[in-house]
């Protein structure tokens, strides 16, 4: 459904951009914040900063994600035809909805170091993942796993 793949190419970019700038959630710092103008990024983290609006983002980009992975386009190859950019959604919502969850909750998460390590300490290259996702999706609809 054209509806689903619109959604598909909106949200992995939203939730690239929300994790590649955001600072919240612990991880390391990179290089790209040297290169980004500080204005750029508080007007952007001013907009996309209501803890709401994070957690709907999350939620919809999850199941749109999923969505994807069931749907398929006219003449696409269904599950493999959408098989990045719903990975993509799903790995990147992941990671909205556990910042998310460390914000509002008091229970800490160190418990499991695989989480931790991969959709926390390393969310700017799911940010990035997302970002090309969405992009290639968009530029190339019709290509095997795009």
């Amino acid at each position: 459904m054209l509806q689903f793949y619109f959604l598909s190419v909106l949200l992995n970019l939203m939730v690239g951009l929300l994790l590649v700038f955001s600072d919240s959630g612990g991880g390391e710092e990179s290089g790209l914040d040297d290169v980004i103008n500080d204005s750029f990024q508080n007007r952007f983290l001013a907009v996309f900063d209501n803890r709401n609006f994070r957690l709907i983002v999350g939620i919809l980009c999850v199941l749109v994600g999923l969505m994807k992975l069931l749907s398929v386009t006219q003449g696409d190859v269904p599950v493999v035809g959408d098989l990045l950019p719903a990975l993509a959604g799903i790995a990147g919502g992941f990671c909205v909805l556990l910042a998310f969850y460390q914000e509002s909750s008091s229970i800490d998460i160190t418990s499991m170091p695989v989480i931790e390590s991969i959709f926390i300490g390393g969310k700017k290259y799911i940010g990035i993942f997302c970002l090309v996702a969405g992009i290639l999706h968009f530029i190339f609809p019709k290509v095997l796993l795009l």
